[in-house]
């Protein structure tokens, strides 16, 4: 077999002072991509979608996770469900748009019908013409296939496998070290919504954000009032990684306007703000007054969707009068993020170097991503 669909990922499990970074082949090879879908993404918590997107009960979302069909549905309860987006019959597509689904969600192929919930309620004709039933078709035994499903912070996050421990467990660290915001969240409208398609894989996006230090050459502009030496790492092994800045004081206009924050925060909150990459894909920013969350959909082995969404500690950050304030911190978000399009794609190209060892961590700055690849590494060697 070909060597660059073996890598050996001892060097990456190594301290970062002696490590080495994943192989090529985990940026490169689709074969090595085949075998993350099931490792990295599958048996894991990974984010599909935002629940602003299925707003009301009966919204229906159909996508694509890594070639697989899902439909995301908020039942008439209010609850959101994703399941397989295939009828239990032929297999078709049950949804190819976003709908709202007034009575039951259809098959457009044999009109097979299942409730907002999955059941399976309505078979016509399967007994023969006139005749809607059948002993051999179980309703009860053929509902849509759910897969387990989580949402926090309006982030809408699936185990495929089933195997996951609960994402309480799963993301306890995380939801420990940010308990002070768990509050309501409040999305800030059209302006606040946008994505980026960047020509590299999912990891390096997660890797370039995990770190600081690129800060100095790649963002002046933020580096100008947020140093470089303001921050500092984030690291929890085998969860997630990032950064932080003591220094967080934005200043959007000079009408003295500003966005209400969270309740209740400790002072350290006035000036500091946190980054971080909960593992597989999703990166978080969190701040005193709004939050953002980017969702990364792999296309394939080489090409990355951001999902960029952007929220709000309180109703009254999100009223029209605040419209032009929304749109300058949407703008201002953006052109950071568009800085880094070709540090990662750039890095992409550089992978096709075949003589390229994985690279040499630095102790002192790069502890975030290489907590990044061991977990990632971790995944293949357990």
């Amino acid at each position: 077999m070909n060597e660059i669909n073996t890598p050996c990922l001892d060097h990456v499990l190594q301290p970062v002072a002696t490590a080495k970074g994943l192989p090529n082949a985990h940026y490169i090879d689709p074969e090595t991509a085949g075998s993350e879908r099931e490792k990295v993404f599958f048996a894991n918590w990974a984010a599909v979608g935002f629940g602003k997107d299925v707003a009301e009960p009966g919204s229906a979302l159909p996508m694509e996770f890594l070639g697989l069909p899902l439909l995301i549905v908020r039942d008439d309860d209010g609850t959101i469900r994703v399941f397989q987006n295939t009828c239990r019959h032929r297999g078709m597509i049950l949804m190819e748009q976003a709908a709202k689904v007034k009575g039951v969600i259809r098959c457009p192929y044999h009109s097979w019908c299942y409730s907002k919930a999955g059941k399976l309620i309505t078979t016509p004709h399967v007994g023969g013409p006139g005749i809607n039933v059948a002993p051999e078709i179980k309703r009860d035994e053929l509902g849509l296939i759910e897969f387990k499903s989580h949402v926090w912070n309006d982030i809408i996050f699936v185990n495929i496998s089933g195997d996951a421990p609960a994402f309480e467990e799963y993301a306890h660290d995380l939801l420990q070290r940010w308990r002070e915001f768990d509050q309501p969240i409040y999305h800030g409208g059209p302006e606040s919504s946008f994505k980026l398609e960047v020509n590299c894989n999912w990891k390096l996006a997660v890797e370039n954000y995990c770190e600081s230090y690129h800060l100095p050459w790649i963002h002046p502009g933020l580096n100008s009032y947020s140093r470089l030496e303001d921050h500092y790492h984030i690291v929890q092994p085998d969860s997630f990684s990032g950064q932080g800045t003591t220094v967080y004081n934005p200043r959007l206009d000079d009408s003295g306007r500003s966005f209400a924050n969270f309740d209740n925060l400790d002072a350290k909150w006035d000036t500091s703000a946190e980054y971080i990459a909960l593992y597989p894909n999703v990166l978080l920013g969190i701040h005193r007054d709004h939050t953002f969350a980017i969702l990364l959909q792999p296309l394939d082995h080489q090409h990355t969707i951001e999902h960029i969404e952007i929220y709000y500690a309180k109703k009254s950050s999100i009223t029209t009068d605040m419209g032009d304030l929304r749109q300058k911190n949407a703008e201002l978000w953006k052109s950071v993020f568009l800085e880094d399009v070709f540090v990662v794609e750039g890095m992409q190209k550089g992978r096709q170097g075949i003589r390229f060892d994985g690279g040499k961590f630095s102790p002192a700055m790069d502890e975030p991503t290489h907590c990044f690849h061991h977990w990632v590494a971790s995944r293949f060697t357990a």
